[in-house]
């Protein structure tokens, strides 16, 4: 028996068109016998991902090492080549082929939405509800949820704090408006849980930086403080000092969300040393010129949040003991905050 080549035309061009993948019936076309397949995947040439559904094993391997989004398009798609061609990508599956924020991403199989079904097998759920095309966008031969769609639709699955740090990171990634956001809440109108996902598009802000600026305000919000002004800019008499991730004008207190990626992997070639030095002396100005400085980390916004709860009402309820010589100039909620 000849050796099958691994990268047949036929197989090539095909799995372009369903990202990465080829079908027993791919095979036949391309003239390769079911004992050509075997010898294929005896070889390690060749992985099968469900019944009749095949990919190379490079391509394979490439995906894993790509990270979580590039190996579940494969297992996307063998269940869409599997199933037929009515269904699209949706829910979980669809955030996280568009780069969203997913929690535990690998814990799930494939979700799925159809017009006229509704199933579920080994690894996959298909979901029956409306796919209107302003909802639905192609990419090679399937079909996948749009950035405002998926969002609700995950919104009316997961846990309030979870939907908005992902609607905070695709807002202010630029993958959709807050307009477009609001539009697809108002077009589910009577679906089951868009109560949720409209508290969620409700609370979303594309000027958070972060998740931890994200659990961080909803934490404010949770404890009944002011909602603080986000990505102000502050300046004093010499010009521009710093831009806070939050702020409160009246009592003039930023509050600084201080995650470990700052220090652990610092940009423009800084050491964490120099980052932390220069931390210290942006917080320092900000107090010289009567500004307050409240740090909160990951630790913080779990079960202690109550410390710093209790520490920032104190500093809105206390004026400040220094003259001050700060003015602000706050970015648009709707606006992208520049990096």
């Amino acid at each position: 028996m000849a050796r099958v080549d691994p990268v047949h035309p036929v197989l090539r061009e095909a799995a372009r068109r369903q990202w990465g993948v080829f079908t027993a019936a791919d095979v036949r076309r391309a003239g390769l016998a079911p004992a050509d397949v075997q010898s294929a995947i005896r070889r390690r040439e060749w992985d099968r991902l469900r019944r009749g559904v095949y990919v190379e094993r490079e391509v394979l391997e490439d995906a894993s090492q790509r990270g979580d989004a590039m190996r579940h398009r494969l297992d996307c798609a063998a269940v869409l080549l599997c199933l037929g061609g009515e269904p699209a990508v949706s829910h979980a599956s669809a955030a996280r082929l568009l780069g969203f924020l997913v929690p535990a991403p690998g814990s799930a199989g494939v979700s799925l939405t159809a017009e006229e079904q509704w199933r579920k097998g080994r690894g996959y759920s298909v979901m029956r509800a409306g796919l209107p095309p302003q909802h639905v966008r192609m990419d090679g031969g399937f079909r996948i949820t749009g950035p405002a769609r998926t969002l609700v639709d995950c919104a009316r699955e997961w846990s309030l704090e979870n939907a908005v740090m992902a609607m905070d990171a695709a807002l202010h990634g630029g993958a959709l408006t807050a307009a477009e956001l609001r539009s697809a809440v108002l077009e589910q109108t009577h679906w089951f849980g868009i109560g949720a996902a409209a508290r969620a598009a409700g609370l979303a802000d594309g000027r958070a930086e972060s998740p931890l600026e994200t659990r961080g305000r909803l934490r404010i919000i949770g404890s009944g403080l002011p909602l603080p002004e986000l990505q102000v800019d502050l300046h004093g008499p010499r010009g521009f000092v710093a831009r806070v991730d939050a702020w409160y004008e009246e009592a003039a207190v930023a509050v600084e969300f201080d995650g470990r990626v700052k220090y652990d992997d610092p940009f423009r070639d800084r050491t964490a040393a120099e980052v932390l030095w220069e931390e210290k002396r942006r917080e320092d100005e900000i107090r010289d010129l009567g500004g307050r400085v409240l740090r909160v980390t990951h630790a913080d916004v779990g079960s202690t949040w109550h410390v710093k709860a209790d520490r920032l009402h104190s500093m809105l309820t206390t004026p400040s003991a220094v003259p001050r010589r700060l003015r602000t100039m706050p970015t648009s909620r709707d606006q992208r905050p520049s990096s």
